[in-house]
């Protein structure tokens, strides 16, 4: 993979980003790579550090198109936004962890410019992810499409009271739901709120989705994970409530009572460079702190 531009996406926090993206940029200008930042990345740094040779800034949304490797500076969060900017592109993203836990921002910032050399080098793998298609629809007319590495959230807002929700998978009901909310997550997603919830660590290359009840009130509801060439269908039924779709943690849609949500596989793909000696269960093992006491 030749690397002649690279994209920066970051979390836009002036504290951490003065003392990585100069010299990041020095970097990339000796390699004769030319860089792109993303206007929040400019704007969160000191006047004129997003104006040196070689480096221009875009809107976040037109960053995919204009480079061939997009660095993420941040958590999991700050690439759960840039996936869903740059998703149709195909551009792999080399995702740099800032915070503190990061499931997917697994090199750490002290590995960055190892990790960028074995790029440039080919010496690195790319961990294909699947993404979720999201519809939402209301009297039968469509209110959006939206696309999640992660997963799709149904929930109540303040109000604490018991929701209803149909489900049906391939057009076949599944059942009623008594909960407070209900989760359809990726296997990239289900070591996000899904494993808060009780479900599984489904490995990423699995072929399959997971729907996972928020605190049912029928004890046997456990999460059930279904092929992802499923279509997963839920109907809220719930009357006149704050309840409230979440894609990826980020974008929220207030629901009425008979939307129903659609969810099925995305043709897009998130492409994460991965380091060529970390694996999967290394991940988990350095995260969840498995084996300590």
């Amino acid at each position: 993979m030749a690397i002649h531009s690279v994209g920066i996406i970051s979390k836009p926090r002036k504290q951490d980003l003065e003392p990585i993206v100069p010299g990041l940029l020095e970097w990339l200008q000796r390699k004769g790579i030319s860089a792109i930042l993303d206007r929040e990345t400019a704007s969160a740094l000191e006047s004129g550090s997003g104006k040196a040779p070689g480096v221009s800034v875009v809107a976040r949304s037109e960053l995919g198109g204009k480079c061939d490797l997009v660095i993420v500076l941040g958590g999991d969060g700050t690439l759960l936004a840039a996936a869903r900017n740059v998703h149709a592109h195909n551009v792999p993203l080399l995702a740099v962890n800032l915070g503190s836990l990061g499931f997917l921002t697994a090199v750490a910032i002290e590995e960055l410019y190892d990790s960028l050399e074995l790029v440039l080098a080919g010496q690195h793998r790319i961990d294909c992810r699947k993404m979720l298609q999201i519809q939402l629809l209301r009297s039968g007319s469509s209110v959006g499409v939206y696309h999640a590495l992660n997963d799709a959230v149904l929930n109540k807002g303040a109000i604490s009271r018991m929701l209803d929700f149909e489900a049906y998978v391939d057009g076949q009901f599944l059942t009623l739901f008594k909960a407070d909310g209900l989760i359809v997550s990726t296997p990239t997603g289900s070591t996000a709120y899904s494993l808060s919830a009780g479900g599984p660590i489904i490995y990423p290359s699995v072929e399959a989705f997971l729907v996972t009840p928020i605190c049912p009130h029928t004890l046997t509801h456990r999460p059930l994970v279904v092929p992802d060439n499923s279509q997963i269908e839920i109907v809220l039924k719930t009357e006149a409530e704050s309840v409230f779709l979440t894609v990826d943690g980020q974008i929220g849609l207030a629901l009425h009572q008979n939307d129903r949500v659609v969810c099925s596989l995305s043709s897009s793909r998130v492409n994460l460079v991965s380091p060529p000696r970390k694996e999967f269960f290394e991940v988990l093992r350095k995260k969840l702190k498995w084996g300590e006491r």
